[in-house]
């Protein structure tokens, strides 16, 4: 693993250092967390100032419309972004860290041209229809139709968690398309506009107060054939793709969110007299060395990355994505349990961010595949067990 930043590395994070200090006394307070479209708003038109100037898409292939840059350019990137406390990809997650460079690895020449501008603009944003109500944690369990008419497809079915669809303007859409096929087979890649006819979306509120999710109900939706990301029935593989984006690349810069607030932690005990706690001074500490565990690994995983690149690769994040996903999801869990231990009574107030985190952080060895799923993905992918009966 390369530790090291080339001098041409430190250049950037200069050039990044100085154009984050420009830009960010010129960016409109922060809305409601809770004000969804608000935060639309606000989120892209951070991305649109980031594409004028060049860090849209920053690590996405030229071709694609990204800059190129190499992952470790863009690690660099998420670090300084979220130290200069920059907004994070927000409303459009899904289509920056997910739909996107899924479509980028997978789509047609066509359909790179049709959706990849807009996202990297701040004109569109992508939610993700993956889940639904009565297939848990195994997803290619989905029973959502898709049936071959012409052109088009004709989709009947329903998707929970669905993320930002009361926002979104466009789907990344799992569906069956050959119920007679093993189940990991007969799945198809869709892109669906969100104002198509027989799409409703009824929002979801979560146990923080926000309407961040959506049960989306499909009725007879018309899906043309030509918003489809590779061939039919071959969805399962491209969905890998996507899964291996959202566990291996999404939350990094959470890691360094996460490592901030552990500073802060340590501050505010040693401001309220709670540092003469050792097993509260244990405890953070034993945090520190998770989460600079988990930035080396962040680090191994780029590495990784480029190698593969070099090589002729894809750059795809691998199984090694779910090591990470894994252990972060605890970590950022076993965090917020200690803010909560140093704000006291503090910790019963609703509004204070670290309660809203801690809220949050419950979901987060649920959501991009559960906590289950990463371990047999690890046992099975990377430890080569047999498989589980």
């Amino acid at each position: 693993m390369d530790l090291a930043y080339s001098e041409a590395e430190e250049a950037f994070r200069h050039e990044l250092r100085a154009w984050l200090a420009e830009a960010l006394p010129k960016l409109p307070a922060k809305p409601d967390p809770r004000d969804w479209p608000a935060r639309r708003t606000h989120d892209l038109a951070w991305q649109r100032a980031l594409h004028d100037a060049g860090y849209a898409g920053l690590h996405w292939p030229e071709d694609a419309g990204g800059r190129g840059a190499t992952p470790t350019q863009h690690l660099i990137f998420l670090e300084e972004t979220e130290r200069a406390g920059a907004p994070y990809v927000g409303a459009n997650f899904v289509g920056l860290l997910h739909a996107g460079p899924t479509i980028a690895a997978e789509g047609t020449n066509e359909q790179r041209r049709r959706w990849l501008p807009p996202i990297l603009h701040g004109e569109q944003v992508w939610c993700q229809g993956f889940s639904e109500p009565d297939a848990g944690s195994d997803l290619a369990a989905l029973r959502t139709r898709a049936v071959r008419d012409g052109d088009s497809y004709v989709v009947s079915g329903s998707k929970i968690w669905t993320s930002h669809a009361e926002v979104a303007d466009w789907c990344e859409l799992l569906v069956r398309t050959d119920p007679a096929a093993p189940k990991h087979r007969g799945i198809t890649w869709l892109a669906l506009p969100m104002d198509t006819d027989g799409v409703t979306v009824r929002p979801l509120r979560t146990l923080a107060g926000s309407e961040e999710f959506a049960e989306v109900f499909l009725d007879e939706v018309r899906v043309p054939v030509a918003n489809r990301v590779g061939e039919e029935n071959d969805g399962w593989r491209v969905t890998m793709v996507t899964l291996s984006f959202e566990r291996g690349t999404a939350f990094v810069g959470e890691v360094v969110a996460c490592r901030r607030v552990l500073g802060e932690l340590a501050r505010t005990a040693r401001a309220d007299g709670r540092w003469d706690d050792p097993a509260l001074r244990r405890r953070l500490g034993r945090l520190a060395a998770e989460f600079a565990a988990l930035w080396r690994l962040t680090q191994w995983n780029v590495s990784e990355a480029e190698r593969s690149l070099r090589g002729g690769g894809s750059g795809v994040p691998g199984a090694v994505g779910s090591v990470f996903k894994l252990r972060y999801s605890h970590a950022r869990q076993e965090l917020y349990e200690a803010a909560a231990e140093v704000l006291g009574a503090g910790s019963l107030d609703a509004d204070h961010e670290w309660v809203a985190d801690r809220l949050s952080s419950l979901s987060y060895t649920i959501a991009a595949g559960t906590s289950e799923i990463q371990r047999n993905i690890v046992a099975e992918r990377i430890l080569g067990l047999p498989k589980g009966r």
